[in-house]
């Protein structure tokens, strides 16, 4: 435990952080695992929806910094993919 009082300070804060950061990239994980599985369930508008909602999450963690842009745009991408292969399919 450091003595100085800032250092004492960082310590809390980081801590604070991680614990924060921890959740939200549970909860992103949690998004982009409910939008798989609903792709893979062959049901067009519940899959729909969990894609646009697992899109809203990785953006709003690129902002916040929990991942890097080319890594959201990267799933965005294969989810996207797999919902118009999806769609088309379905038609």
């Amino acid at each position: 435990m450091p003595n100085i009082k800032s250092a004492i300070k960082r310590v809390k804060t980081n801590e604070k952080r991680r614990a924060l950061n921890a959740s939200q990239k549970s909860a992103l994980r949690s998004a982009v695992k409910t939008a798989t599985t609903a792709l893979e369930s062959n049901d067009v508008e519940t899959a729909q929806v969990a894609v646009k909602n697992a899109s809203q999450k990785l953006d709003k963690a690129v902002t916040k910094g929990l991942i890097h842009k080319n890594a959201a745009a990267r799933k965005k991408s294969r989810l996207a993919k797999k919902a118009n292969a999806l769609k088309a399919e379905q038609a």
